[in-house]
């Protein structure tokens, strides 16, 4: 639109220069010319060429206002979108500032949760490494509890071993006799008053299962008593046995009233020993409710 308009204006000072060079460039040539022309054309020609001229440069002028009118109209037309243009980029500015202010708020926000996080890690690494040190202090407790456990244990069973106490009678029920056989015979105290400890087998299936063991290495005191009314072919006897091997006896013979007989004495027993009474061989024993012929023994101390 530019270019046009200096276009048309530079071909309208083109065409005013012309109409006033042409009259002296024609007056220089020819002189003589120039009268005849003027002459020949008079003065209407004249009028007629300027009135001419005149019309070129309105023609041009209204051309070139049209155009400026145009051009008044398109600039408001790029003003008012220029001014939409500013507004929309201001408002986007706007929500840019905005959403710049939101981004920073989160950014924020994210830091602060970081920094939470990384205190939680924190405090959760502290909290794995108490767990792992009351771990440690736990599995030790334990080791030291079953060490305790065990050592209470021994300690019971040691009390248990050294609380060694027995006492028995020869019947549990009833009265009688006990013999006479042609041969030494293991007795059979049934009736069982106490055992602590449960070192006397008072088993009463063979005469073999009735016995001591001892539970312990140890000195054992043993005692044992026996009755019977006197006769004149059989006397009132009993062995003490370790193992097998006679240590003690009892024995007591008179043809008439009661008799009785005793004895006791301390043993060192291995752990496993055995400790028993035979009746002597052609003797007898009585007893009764009021358990007469007994058989006892006890722990004094381990070894």
């Amino acid at each position: 639109m530019k270019t046009t308009l200096c276009f048309l204006f530079l071909q309208l000072i083109s065409s005013l220069c012309s109409g006033q060079l042409q009259p002296q460039l024609n007056s220089d040539i020819s002189p003589l010319g120039k009268e005849l022309t003027e002459h020949t054309r008079g003065p209407h020609e004249t009028l007629n060429q300027q009135l001419t001229w005149k019309e070129d440069v309105n023609a041009v002028l209204r051309e070139m206002s049209a155009m400026l009118a145009e051009q008044r109209v398109e600039i408001r037309q790029l003003q008012k979108e220029n001014q939409g243009q500013t507004a929309k980029l201001e408002s986007q500015k706007i929500e840019f500032e905005k959403q710049k202010i939101e981004f920073e708020k989160q950014k924020t926000e994210v830091e602060k949760q970081k920094t939470e996080v990384e205190k939680q890690k924190t405090e959760v690494d502290k909290l794995k490494e108490q767990l792992q040190a009351q771990t440690a202090e736990l599995s030790s407790l334990k080791a030291r509890t079953d060490v305790t456990e065990i050592h209470v244990e021994e300690l019971k069973t040691d009390k248990q071993l050294k609380q060694v106490a027995f006492s028995a009678s020869l019947l549990a029920s009833g009265a009688g006799y006990f013999g006479p056989f042609n041969t030494e015979t293991a007795m059979v105290f049934r009736h069982v008053v106490t055992n602590i400890g449960n070192a006397y087998n008072p088993n009463t299936g063979s005469y073999f299962d009735c016995f001591f063991t001892a539970p312990v290495r140890g000195v054992y005191h043993f005692d044992f008593y026996v009755y019977a009314l006197g006769h004149p072919s059989y006397g009132t006897g009993a062995l003490l046995v370790k193992n097998g091997y006679r240590v003690l006896i009892a024995f007591e013979h008179q043809p008439s009233h009661a008799v009785a007989a005793s004895n006791g004495g301390k043993l060192l027993l291995e752990v496993g020993d055995v400790v028993y009474l035979q009746l002597v061989q052609n003797t007898r024993v009585y007893d009764n409710v009021n358990h007469h012929t007994t058989f006892s023994g006890h722990l004094l101390f381990t070894m």
